[in-house]
């Protein structure tokens, strides 16, 4: 398992703020009542591991596939139905949605191989994840790719705690399936916007992995 460049500084942050909580708890609690500041410094400790592990990859055999659209993160599948598209495209879409909470890997991955066609960031509130409309009028970043005559939307969406995508990709660029994307700290959805004719593999509610598990086919 790898640290994603993305948490280096956050991490840095909250080691930090970890060792003033705790030189400070030495010095002023832990002198006149052990137990508190043992109890202060597992509580800081165990929040200082959870910022690590939220911005860890791990290790994985990531599905290749011409005719395959693969999970571009962790999570859970919360919607699939047809939409009418906000931006890009006309016609109705089928919209695939996977929510990611903060304990999920938040790694971003290429749905498909193939060339990025549009790649636009979009400022917006941070309503919750799971709010629908979320996909509209939240902060979140929009790529559309292109492969075997097909073209995909995918939005990364920032939640009530994610406050920052990042994203690396540009139009023209030629990209190759469950390759790095991008990231969204700290919980947050994705949505996918696919041809109508899409054969679905997945269920509501059912546990995905970015770059591992076949959302569907053409």
């Amino acid at each position: 398992m790898k640290i994603h460049k993305e948490g280096y500084r956050s991490i840095l942050v909250a080691f930090i703020v970890f060792a003033i909580i705790n030189l400070l708890a030495f010095y002023f609690i832990a002198s006149f009542s052990a137990v508190l500041g043992w109890l202060i410094f597992l509580a800081t400790f165990g929040l200082f591991l959870f910022i690590i592990s939220f911005f860890r990859i791990p290790k994985r055999d990531h599905h290749s596939g011409e005719t395959s659209i693969v999970s571009p993160c962790d999570g859970t599948v919360v919607v699939m139905e047809e939409v009418e598209p906000d931006e890009y495209f006309k016609e109705k879409r089928l919209q695939l949605s996977i929510f990611m909470s903060p304990l999920n890997v938040h790694v971003n991955r290429n749905p498909v191989s193939g060339e990025v066609l549009y790649s636009q960031y979009h400022p917006g509130k941070f309503l919750v994840a799971w709010h629908p409309k979320s996909s509209t009028d939240n902060e979140r970043h929009s790529v559309v790719y292109r492969t075997g005559g097909k073209e995909v939307l995918v939005k990364q969406i920032a939640g009530a705690l994610a406050k920052r995508i990042v994203n690396y990709l540009k139009p023209g660029d030629k990209v190759v399936q469950g390759a790095e994307m991008g990231f969204i700290k700290f919980g947050s959805r994705v949505d996918l916007l696919l041809p109508l004719d899409t054969k679905i593999d997945v269920k509501l509610n059912q546990k995905v992995k970015g770059g591992v598990t076949v959302l569907g086919s053409w």
